[in-house]
């Protein structure tokens, strides 16, 4: 008798085993995809904070990475500013 019911709680172990790997691939499907986005994400988060572009200039580098992605960002990352920005200096 001992036996039988060893037997059933293996199989009933290895049932639930087999019940929870969907849920696990979907919870790391899920992950995947956040973290995909996030990545995706980057370029703009760093281009709406930085401080070498203001006005419409850092409105079309957002929409350039918008449109062409990470290539725009590499552009950004070596040519902005595009015009560069007026110093003014004061005699005392």
């Amino acid at each position: 008798m001992k036996a039988i019911g060893n037997l059933l709680v293996i199989f009933l172990v290895i049932l639930g085993i087999l019940a929870v790997i969907p849920l696990v691939t979907f919870g790391f499907a899920i992950v995947c995809a956040v973290a995909i986005f996030a990545i995706w994400l980057l370029p703009i988060w760093i281009i709406a904070t930085s401080d070498k572009t203001t006005g419409f200039e850092k409105i079309a580098w957002l929409l350039a990475i918008v449109c062409l992605s990470w290539f725009a960002w590499s552009f950004y990352f070596f040519l902005a500013p595009l015009k560069p920005k007026n110093r003014y200096y004061y005699d005392y």
